[in-house]
């Protein structure tokens, strides 16, 4: 018999139907998601990147 190994972030899948659909971050994107240093740097890349745009519409 082939045995199955039950990840973590898999359990949600075996559940029921309703949550057959859902995924669930792994435990890295879970640390970038919560890092605030991460966050801010996001934020800035977000903000250098709106500036362009606006930039070339003036």
């Amino acid at each position: 018999m082939i045995e199955k190994k039950v990840v973590k972030e898999e359990a949600n899948f075996q559940k029921s139907e309703a949550f057959s659909r859902t995924m669930i971050p792994g435990t890295f994107a879970r640390k970038m998601r919560t890092c605030l240093i991460w966050q801010f740097i996001r934020f800035a890349i977000i903000n250098v990147k709106m500036i362009i745009v606006v930039g070339k519409s003036h």
